[in-house]
């Protein structure tokens, strides 16, 4: 969930000026090991702990946060147990003396008892809920300068923080934007692209890492609830300072740090003005992890895997360098590293969904508590957190300002002109309250960077709008909440560049006037508006190799961010089953999430599925448009399967195995997408093994190669495809888009097809 080096290291060079010194000396994160004592005098700057304590010495220290207990300095090998009476926790402590006891009731009464000889217990201490916020105090008595810095959290883990006025602007105040993430945001050696746009924008940025990862203290996990707070806190800290314009911040980022935004705006901080997330998602484990119940072993296990890898201790060049140059606080912050979730172990092995663990890591069950200004953008192929995230847009009911920008394309495309155009307005509406301009430096820099980036000249920033403030606010919150982009890089002006050929706008997602349209499976391999004339059966062979096959951009670059020119291999016979509507007469949006309705038995007791729709074109070609993908055993459902936005429930006590030698149905959903159909184009429905349609996923599937997996058509198992469309709005380009050129719809030659009929 990161955007790609190259156009990173471009927007560096072109957005930002040199980095800022250091200034602010360190503050000490550690606390000192007394006889089982609890820490509570938070951020106090004390000595820092000892990574081999002594054994016989069996001392240690507690900390206390929300939902969480730690300890440091106990014997290692030891077991040790957490427990008010009521509840009771227990773990073994690690080869450095510490122990992260998670998922804490909160409530008083608690101690910690190490089984040692003798034992060791602990004072008694209370653990905090994730609401119980500190004074005001507590946060204007922190102060922040140009350069690094800690900002101290309620439970006394210092995050390292990096903080850069903008060039050129005076001494202050500035209109000010956060980025937050367990990335490098705090980097003093090189910015994050978002910073450095921001920056060159006039805003001061200050850049934050994550507990447990870069010089931050505490140990990382993925948006455990502690992170969601810290965020508040920092929020808090950062608007309380005199160069912060307003006294509020805005927040900024795409990917990590565009979801990390949700997670803060959830908790409200009081002085949090607006946010900008995109490139986000709505559901760990359904967008990302387990798409229909399959582990993702491509983009989600290597991003899990780089994460454990970056976080541990020294994981990041510049940490090690702050550590070894004298930065007392970054090395006294990596020796809880040890705690770290394994998130690659985590996330292989979380084959079921939990709601008591996904729940709190799906920002779909709590984006109605955001009640900040929001402006939302995301692509529908996006090859890294995926399209699934529009399925929650309805979902944001707590705001009273929503924007949201929908496209085709890639993970980086958030970053193009025109969403760089529309979210800098709204930074400057409601962070910096002035009339949103953007210089002509800055656009300049930018056609040089979108010329680099994306190998296309002639691209530029839309011009300015507004004229006033006042214009801009009262435009902004009269305009319709989403607006969609299509055919992006298929432009006359900019072939290939993320810049759309047209617009259109709605009220909400998916728009009312789409409306779902169905078609039954034909056995001559047809798509049929009415039920299928005859009963019959198809079949397709399972590919497992194809679960690690990957689209390719044809030039052999490796470069994730070059959607122009990918390669989108053919099928193999017998390995799918296609089927096509008619050529269709008129043009039509799809606008919305679809489904593929099946009834299928197999040889195993189970099925991986994939479908896949795309544009069977009259020049020949073969457009690919969205997928879908579901583990046969996972169909369960939450509610009705009429929701065109649904959810399976993949839980464990859901999950039944197909039975033998029976038709079973299968709702497989397609993730939602905006495309337009022309009038003369078939759409084609594929059926096959899970792979071979997207950049970076792919798929773990059962290992049932070579074995058949059966179709049933007609009758009372009669299979349909269910798609929402509308009539095409005015204003749509009457020519195909060009092939190679779209953002991440890739081409094939259109192939004619035979279905196996089954024996």
């Amino acid at each position: 969930m990161r955007l790609p080096l190259a156009p990173a290291l471009l927007l560096l060079a072109l957005f930002a000026a040199a980095c800022s010194s250091d200034t602010a000396a360190p503050v000490d994160d550690t606390t000192p090991i007394d006889n089982a004592t609890v820490d509570d005098e938070p951020g106090v700057a004390d000595e820092p702990v000892d990574d081999e304590p002594s054994i016989a010495s069996a001392q240690f220290k507690v900390r206390t946060s929300a939902g969480q207990v730690t300890i440091m300095g106990a014997t290692p090998g030891v077991d040790a147990e957490l427990t008010n009476g009521r509840d009771s926790y227990t773990g073994v402590v690690d080869d450095l003396g510490n122990l992260i006891f998670r998922s804490v009731e909160p409530g008083d009464g608690y101690v910690v008892t190490t089984i040692d000889v003798p034992d060791v217990v602990s004072d008694e201490f209370a653990v905090p809920t994730l609401g119980d916020h500190p004074d005001i105090d507590f946060y204007a008595s922190q102060t922040l300068e140009e350069g690094f810095n800690y900002i101290e959290m309620r439970d006394g883990t210092l995050l390292s923080a990096m903080v850069r006025f903008p060039d050129l602007a005076g001494d202050g105040p500035f209109p000010t934007v956060v980025e937050y993430s367990g990335y490098d945001p705090s980097s003093p050696v090189e910015e994050e692209p978002t910073i450095g746009i921001y920056r060159a924008l006039g805003y001061a940025t200050v850049g934050v890492n994550m507990r447990g990862s870069g010089c931050s203290g505490g140990a990382f996990d993925y948006f455990e609830p502690l992170q969601s707070i810290d965020g508040y806190d920092m929020i808090e800290v950062i608007a309380g300072q005199e160069w912060v314009q307003h006294n509020h911040v805005g927040m900024v980022g795409i990917s990590y740090s565009g979801i990390s935004q949700l997670y803060v705006a959830s908790t409200r901080p009081p002085s949090l003005a607006a946010i900008t997330p995109i490139s986000v998602i709505d559901d760990s484990y359904r967008s990302t992890i387990y798409p229909g119940g399959i582990y993702n072993n491509g983009f989600a296990k290597s991003w899990g895997d780089a994460r454990q890898d970056s976080n541990k201790a020294y994981g990041e060049q510049w940490v090690s360098q702050r550590a070894e140059f004298g930065d007392e606080v970054c090395d006294a912050n990596q020796l809880l590293r040890s705690q770290n979730r394994d998130l690659g172990a985590e996330a292989e092995n979380q084959e079921f969904y939990d709601p008591t663990v996904g729940d709190v890591l799906s920002p779909r069950t709590f984006v109605d508590q955001i009640t900040v200004p929001t402006f939302v953008a995301g692509a529908w192929q996006d090859e890294q957190t995926g399209g699934r995230f529009a399925t929650m847009l309805d979902n944001f009911t707590g705001t009273d300002v929503l924007k949201i920008h929908l496209y085709n394309g890639a993970h980086a495309d958030s970053l193009g002109p025109e969403n760089l155009q529309r979210a800098s307005e709204f930074m400057d509406v409601y962070v910096a309250r002035k009339t949103p301009a953007i210089s002509a430096f800055v656009r300049a820099a930018a056609s040089i960077l979108y010329q680099q980036s994306f190998g296309v000249t002639g691209v530029v920033v839309p011009d300015d709008r507004f004229t006033s403030l006042d214009e801009a606010r009262t435009t902004i919150e009269s305009e319709p909440a989403v607006t969609l982009f299509l055919e992006m890089g298929s432009t006359d002006f900019a072939p290939g560049a993320p810049q759309s050929r047209s617009q259109v706008t709605f009220e909400s997602w998916p728009p009312s006037a789409a409306e779902m349209m169905s078609w039954s499976l034909d056995s001559g391999g047809g798509l049929d508006p009415g039920p299928a004339p005859d009963s019959s059966v198809e079949s397709f062979v399972v590919d497992v190799d194809r679960s690690q096959e990957l689209t390719k951009t044809l030039d052999g670059d490796d470069d994730p961010n070059e959607f122009d020119n990918l390669g989108w291999a053919p099928l193999d016979p017998g390995g799918a089953l296609i089927y096509d509507t008619s050529p269709l007469s008129n043009d039509y949006l799809l606008a919305g999430s679809g489904a593929v309705r099946l009834w299928i038995s197999a040889d195993e007791d189970d099925a991986d599925l994939q479908v896949t729709i795309s544009e069977a074109r009259p020049d020949g070609q073969e457009m690919y448009v969205q997928s879908g993908w579901l583990r046969a055993s996972h169909r369960q459902l939450v509610g009705s399967g009429d929701d065109p936005d649904m959810i399976h429930t993949h839980l464990e006590e859901d999950v039944v195995a197909l039975p033998p030698g029976e038709y079973t149905e299968v709702i497989v959903d397609i993730l939602p997408a905006g495309h337009v159909f022309r009038a003369g184009s078939r759409i084609r429905l594929t059926i096959s093994s899970p792979g071979g349609d997207r950049n970076l996923w792919a798929f773990d599937v059962l290992p049932y190669d070579g074995t058949n997996v059966h179709i049933s058509l007609g009758g009372d198992t009669d299979s349909i495809m269910q798609l929402p469309l509308m009539p095409a709005p005015a204003g749509i380009a009457d020519e195909l888009p060009v092939c190679g050129a779209q953002r991440s719809q890739p081409c094939r030659p259109v192939v004619a097809w035979t279905n196996t009929a089954a024996g």
